[in-house]
């Protein structure tokens, strides 16, 4: 469906990046990892998005750091439609409050790729997760969203994955 409105599979991958969450950010060359492609193609779109108004950029440290820009007069709807081409809008809030400590939510499979599936592919990493509960989640959510979702609990490889929520680190007083 969003696939065939937004042609580039890189900007596809960055909106989902970008606006599955505000607090997502990236710098170019993890992001190339992460999506595993080329610097030249995500600096492109990082480029044009920026541009647009719809990225912003800030320098920290030695890094250029991308997020979503939360004051675009367009970014309710696109995070609206990205939430509602994932199937995320309906899920997410309500299993993050039940399913333990979890750290990090990564979106695998053809979706992290840009393309559209009837099976969406997760893994939640985290301590102490409800498993049991996640698992029931994920089958009540399927009618919802009209997919199969497939939970996994390992961190993927290096490449080929998007990370769609992450636990701020909170410093301790030992930090």
């Amino acid at each position: 469906m969003l696939d065939a409105l937004i042609t580039s599979k890189t900007r596809l991958k960055l909106l989902i990046k970008f606006f599955v969450s505000t607090g997502n950010t990236g710098y170019l060359r993890g992001i190339a990892e992460e999506f595993d492609e080329s610097t030249n193609a995500i600096r492109k779109e990082l480029n044009q998005l920026t541009e647009a108004g719809f990225l912003e950029k800030k320098q920290k440290q030695k890094k250029v750091v991308y997020q979503a820009n939360t004051k675009h007069p367009l970014f309710s709807p696109v995070q609206r439609l990205v939430r509602s081409f994932l199937g995320v809008d309906k899920v997410v809030d309500q299993v993050l409050e039940r399913a333990g400590d979890v750290q990090e939510v990564i979106l695998i499979g053809a979706y992290a790729k840009g393309l559209d599936a009837d099976q969406l592919e997760i893994c939640v990493l985290g301590d102490k997760l409800n498993r049991e509960y996640l698992q029931q989640a994920a089958l009540k959510a399927e009618p919802l969203i009209g997919k199969r979702i497939l939970l996994s609990f390992e961190k993927p490889e290096a490449g080929g994955y998007i990370v769609v929520f992450q636990r701020e680190h909170v410093p301790s007083t030992e930090d």
